[in-house]
Parts: structure tokens; sequence; C-alpha cells
């Protein structure tokens, strides 16, 4: 029986093509994606320390707490301020 999968390297035009050099900054906090029903979204985010977490509304991230998550982005509270994250390339 043959294995009919092959594995291949990506082509160097499509590699340059999707991949952006500096598309998060390498400090702070980053969102990555959102998913689950729009009624109770959950964001997966990168911590400063490179580390992937997701998280929902009410949990507390990076010393901040999320306030809440929508279709573009989160809404985090630290120290009183509020700082909104938006989905990158939104």
């Amino acid at each position: 029986m043959t294995n009919s999968l092959t594995s291949s390297k990506t082509p160097a035009r499509v590699a340059q093509t999707a991949t952006q050099n500096s598309a998060l900054p390498h400090h702070g906090l980053s969102l990555l994606g959102l998913f689950g029903a729009k009624d109770n979204l959950q964001a997966m985010v990168r911590l400063p320390s490179g580390r992937i977490k997701t998280v929902s509304a009410g949990e507390r991230v990076s010393s901040s707490r999320v306030l809440g998550i929508d279709a573009q982005g989160i809404v985090l509270e630290k120290s009183g301020r509020t700082q909104r994250i938006e989905m990158p390339g939104s």
C-alpha cells in the first residue's frame, strides 16, 4: 500500500506572498483570532512571553481583565483604563 500524500516544500513565491514580516508586535499582547458563537465569542491571544492563550469575557490576561469580545476584537481594562485590540488587518 502506498501513501498518496506527499510532503513537499511550499514554493518560494507562495511563501513570500503569504508571509508578512513583523505583522504582529514582538512585545505586548497580540490578538490572533476570534471564534465561537456570536453571543459567546472567545479570543486567542499571544502573551508578551510568546505563550498562546484562549480567553473569554471576564477572564484576566496579562494583568488586564477582558471586558468584552466582539467580531472586531477585544476590549481590555487595566488600572481603570480601557484598551481595544482589533483583529490584524481590520
